[in-house]
């Protein structure tokens, strides 16, 4: 069934002119026109109040095996992920984590993944119940199936995540080596630096897209695939704008005082969901455009062999 739709696609769809603005139109109106809003506001919040119990999770995970300046550079390559206005408080904690005891680490790291792992098992169902809702899902999955989807697509999320983080921290220190041995291989590896995160959202994404957004059956690669990298290149440009906005247009500080951190990474989360749930619509236009189009082909298809079994009568004596 995928496989078909990624053909269509291929063959006919794709050389439709204009195809890629009406989509994305058609992706913007199912993505901003429906109660999609609701969810971003629910995975937004719970997104929140995951973020301090997975620094001090990733930050005892780390301590069992790293030392306190390989920490701070790991903490720091995760900061990164994050607008210049909320890196702060991020920081913040991570050096108090950073400096704290291992016993003091991994108690916190205990009571936080209790709290953690409520916070982010609620955001991820609000997430796909979002993307349900997108993908225009009229049967709603069972009580068990959902929570445990929601569960296994969260731990998913925080391997990918902590393994993306480590593959940057790699990435600096290699770059760090070869610019201290005067090696000009640094030149190479410094781009991946930036480079790597966008790859792993492409990749989560694109399998959120294919195996969670459906009930019947997987979203089909091809439009699974367009959708994450429409989701990651929104995510990149809606992170360059909300820090253009809190740091030059509107600074939050003068506003919402000593939570005015708290605010703008709540921002910066939402316009990220909102990537999110674009990526999903997206994708689902093309599922649609795909269908119909394979609709028209077997009724032009028909209306052919028609026609030849009528010249054949014809042509009969």
């Amino acid at each position: 069934m995928g496989t078909g739709l990624s053909e269509q696609l291929t063959r006919s769809v794709l050389k439709a002119p204009g195809f890629w603005g009406g989509l994305a139109v058609r992706a913007f109106t199912r993505s901003w026109g429906r109660d999609v809003m609701l969810y971003t506001g629910g995975v937004s919040f719970f997104a929140l109040l995951a973020v301090f119990p997975a620094i001090a999770i990733l930050i005892g995970f780390y301590k069992l095996g790293l030392s306190i300046s390989e920490v701070s550079a790991q903490a720091a390559a995760l900061s990164d992920l994050l607008p210049k206005a909320a890196q702060n408080i991020f920081q913040g904690e991570i050096t108090r984590l950073s400096n704290a005891s291992a016993r003091t680490v991994s108690a916190q790291s205990a009571f936080a993944l209790f709290v953690g792992a409520y916070a982010a098992h609620r955001g991820f169902k609000a997430l796909l119940a979002g993307l349900n809702l997108i993908h225009d899902e009229t049967e709603p999955h069972g009580f068990f199936k959902f929570n445990l989807l929601a569960f296994f697509v969260a731990i998913f999320a925080f391997a990918l995540f902590t393994v993306v983080s480590g593959a940057v921290v790699t990435v600096r220190i290699l770059a760090h080596a070869s610019a201290a041995a005067g090696s000009p291989m640094r030149s190479g590896i410094a781009p991946l630096d930036a480079f790597l995160p966008a790859v792993g959202l492409v990749i989560g994404l694109t399998l959120l897209y294919r195996y969670a957004m459906s009930h019947r059956t997987p979203v089909a690669w091809l439009p699974a695939t367009a959708g994450g990298l429409v989701a990651t290149l929104m995510s990149v440009v809606s992170s360059w704008l909300c820090a253009i906005y809190v740091e030059q247009i509107a600074p939050l500080g003068a506003t919402y005082g000593s939570v005015g951190a708290v605010v703008v990474l709540l921002i910066w989360l939402s316009w990220n969901v909102n990537a999110i749930f674009y990526g999903g619509a997206f994708a689902t236009e093309m599922e649609l455009a795909a269908r119909a189009q394979a609709v028209a082909d077997q009724e032009l298809a028909s209306v052919v062999n028609l026609s030849e079994r009528r010249a054949i009568r014809r042509s009969r004596p």
